[in-house]
């Protein structure tokens, strides 16, 4: 399709939504750890990790088989066997037993859908070759390209791949609207809206407490190398878009929201686009150490606002909004039809006046996207707005829902200053008004399931007040005051209640992770007063 790379699972197109695996930095192995972050995968609705270069152990690809998460791997970046021009002649002999070794080992895994025999650039024409009738002579049974990226060569031609960024924060209608760089058309093999500061519960396990705020190198040493060494790009769009951060906890309350919407944005693009957009791989899924920078969840488990983001975007079957013509759309990922889908879409003031709403009754076609409306221009706004989705099934039950704060100050990409690594924003949306949202009390309700070794808690929230509980974030403690229990799966996190609105959620993690203690509820929010229960 327009020269981007379609792959197939069983004869069926399948849109790849993956995220790039970082193995722990001493390798050690983790059985245990390696389960919960499959599972993570899985819950968060992708369907695939990249490996490159550093691959795992059998326990890992027996669980990526039996879990079903299909894994990428290849050639490594960034060291010697992607330096060709300084290989010696022994270099060559090493490479190709190493990749027999490799396939032999990988070919029988079901969960290996893909080889990359280079990673940032494709090996010259003797040593494709040479990997090439490696790859025959063992029977890798599957497909491969040159490499991660888009340059073709004189052997195997284009890849149908791109490697085009970004790596860093760009505002959430890049994705859609940019048709040269990183944008939702073909396969990225890496990308990502740029950093992720974890919670402050994670924070205070690798930052001393005098150097935990204001962001200084303390935090840097926690970040990336080169264009990434701090993230200053990412404090200066959440500054600018939701006022400048006051304290820590105003940081971070901040960045989960910046982080939220950015992995949906880019995920909803994929989704909206398939199969022009074939394929995207988050830069990264984990962290080999606790960083403030590209992962899905954090060095200790801890699940945020990226996270929440992605299980959003990733449902699979979704309603979403477009920033970039305001159409709402069904992504239909089920390979199977849905008839008499009842879509609602209202638009709300920041005082929760009602400017608009219409419904649309349609059928959906099997992996699919079906573009239903589009929220017209609609006069008197306030300069934050929210855009409220809900899509029901035949029988009236909910099938998803979306919750989107928007602006009348329109987000403008710097497109000519866009470099290697992200597009500069010239002109931020405006969300200061969210500041001056009324505290909200929200009332809780729970009961626990035990499932043999595990605990499910089924948890009620209800917003009874007049105004908007935006940003609701959920926590299950051991004991009052206690650390979160980790690993945890949440049906759903950061969510948002309309006036009135009633969510029903559930949470399940280890009993033997409770530590002893009873579990405590937490629930707190953008402007929810904090309650436990």
């Amino acid at each position: 399709m327009k020269g981007y790379r379609v792959f197939k699972i069983n004869g069926k197109n399948i849109l790849i939504r993956g995220a790039g695996w970082a193995p722990d930095m001493f390798l050690r192995e983790d059985p245990a750890r390696q389960e919960t972050e499959l599972r993570y995968v899985l819950d968060m609705n992708l369907n695939t990790v990249r490996l490159e270069g550093k691959l795992e152990d059998e326990h890992f690809y027996d669980l990526a088989d039996r879990l079903g998460v299909l894994n990428q791997a290849g050639w490594c970046r960034c060291h010697h066997w992607e330096r060709w021009k300084n290989w010696k002649e022994e270099d060559y002999t090493i490479s190709a037993e190493s990749l027999k070794d490799q396939i032999r080992r990988l070919r029988s895994h079901a969960c290996l859908f893909d080889w990359l025999n280079g990673s940032d650039g494709p090996p010259p024409p003797k040593v494709e070759e040479t990997y090439i009738q490696i790859l025959k002579d063992y029977q890798w049974p599957n497909p491969y390209q040159s490499s991660a990226t888009q340059k073709p060569t004189t052997v195997t031609g284009n890849t149908g791949l791109k490697m085009t960024g970004p790596y860093e924060y760009v505002a959430p209608s890049y994705w859609l609207t940019d048709a040269s760089h990183g944008g939702a058309f073909g396969y990225n093999t890496e990308t990502s809206p740029g950093p992720a500061p974890p919670p402050i519960e994670s924070l205070r396990k690798f930052l001393p407490p005098d150097h935990l705020w204001p962001i200084d190198d303390f935090w840097n040493f926690h970040a990336g190398g080169g264009a990434f060494r701090t993230i200053k790009v990412f404090a200066e769009a959440l500054n600018a878009r939701f006022g400048p951060a006051t304290s820590l906890d105003d940081f971070l309350r901040k960045s989960q929201v910046l982080t939220y919407e950015g992995e949906r944005a880019m995920f909803e693009a994929w989704g909206r686009n398939k199969y022009t957009a074939t394929g995207v791989i988050q830069w990264m899924l984990n962290n080999a150490w606790p960083s403030v920078i590209w992962h899905l969840y954090d060095y200790y488990l801890q699940p945020a606002g990226g996270y929440f983001g992605t299980k959003k975007a990733c449902e699979p079957l979704h309603i979403q909004y477009s920033y970039d013509d305001r159409s709402i759309v069904i992504v239909n990922s089920f390979y199977h039809p849905f008839e008499r889908l009842r879509a609602t879409a209202k638009v709300y003031n920041l005082d929760m006046t009602q400017k608009f709403s219409q419904e649309k009754t349609v059928d959906v076609a099997a992996d699919s996207t079906t573009r239903l409306f589009t929220i017209p221009e609609i006069e008197g706004l306030t300069k934050t707005y929210f855009v409220y989705l809900k899509l029901a099934d035949s029988t009236g039950k909910l099938a998803s829902s979306n919750f989107y704060w928007l602006s009348t100050q329109s987000e403008v990409p710097d497109w000519e200053k866009s470099t290697w690594y992200y597009t500069p924003t010239k002109s931020f949306a405006d969300f200061t008004a969210l500041q001056t949202l009324p505290q909200v009390e929200l009332k809780v309700a729970s009961r626990i399931e035990h499932r043999g070794e595990e605990d499910v808690y089924h948890i009620a929230v209800t917003n009874p007040g007049p105004h908007l509980a935006f940003f609701v974030h959920l926590r299950i403690g051991n004991g009052k005051g206690g650390e979160e229990v980790l690993p945890i799966f949440w049906e759903d996190n950061y969510f948002t209640l309309l006036p009135g609105e009633k969510k029903q959620v559930t949470a399940s993690y280890r009993h033997e992770d409770l530590q002893g203690a009873q579990p405590v509820i937490e629930v707190d929010g953008w402007n929810v007063a904090p309650t436990s229960r």
